[in-house]
């Protein structure tokens, strides 16, 4: 078989390239400290409630933009609503915009691209063209990339709030290979998620798919897609792409 050199590399954002659960998880911490000064007469466990309602909210969202509401609106909407049922009413009007702005602030402060990965990214981009590929609400996914200002590693930036359909659809990577002027057979698509990374990529026909199993161990859910490899850092890739230049 002839095989054709790996031309492009698509990565995901969040939980590959950056740590954004670590990051929640201190935004969380510093919100419960709040809670806990503003909410007098409530203990731990009901601070902890509320906090674990709120990202609860987080996983169920559904954005539309045309419903005549800001993203920052709807999860304000998440804290008071997270506050109301855990506590039996919000004290105050501005304590949910309070617990929604900390908790946004300190997520984006937390993340960054560390220094191993930069260098990575940087080595790669000398290589191959580098594409950047995130689901999420536009407004949300655009500060990410600014707050870890990772706008010049990539030949192009791709956010799945923009269009029509996201990952694991096939039409956004298609939109993808445009971009980068290359065929599916030339890519790899490297993320953390089974169910939008590496079966987006499966169905769109790229050359590999891996597979950041955050986990640290184990294999994939016998439901869900295969990944043609399975790594525990994105700092692996290179090993990766050795394998692929080994068969050229």
């Amino acid at each position: 078989m002839e095989y054709k050199p790996v031309r492009a590399i698509l990565f995901d954002l969040d939980n590959t390239l950056i740590d954004t659960a670590g990051a929640g998880r201190v935004a969380i911490q510093q919100v419960s400290r709040l809670l806990k000064t503003s909410l007098v007469g409530h203990g731990d466990a009901a601070i902890s409630q509320i906090c674990d309602t709120f990202k609860e909210e987080l996983l169920r969202e559904r954005f539309d933009p045309t419903e005549g509401k800001s993203i920052d609106e709807v999860r304000v909407g998440h804290w008071e609503e997270s506050i109301r049922s855990n506590a039996g009413s919000c004290p105050s009007s501005s304590l949910a915009s309070e617990c929604y702005y900390l908790w946004k602030r300190s997520r984006l402060e937390q993340l960054s691209l560390s220094p191993e990965i930069l260098r990575l990214l940087k080595k790669l981009g000398s290589r191959y063209k580098l594409l950047l590929l995130t689901n999420g609400e536009t407004r949300t996914q655009r500060e990410k990339v600014v707050a870890v200002g990772c706008e010049e590693l990539f030949d192009a930036i791709v956010v799945g709030g923009e269009h029509a359909e996201e990952k694991p659809c096939v039409s956004i990577f298609t939109h993808c290979f445009t971009l980068l002027g290359v065929e599916p057979q030339d890519c790899v698509m490297v993320g953390d998620s089974l169910d939008t990374d590496v079966q987006g990529g499966f169905n769109a026909g790229v050359r590999a798919t891996v597979w950041i199993n955050n986990n640290k161990g184990g294999f994939p859910p016998d439901c869900a897609v295969k990944p043609d490899y399975t790594i525990t850092t994105v700092l692996d890739i290179p090993n990766i792409l050795s394998d692929f230049e080994a068969r050229e």
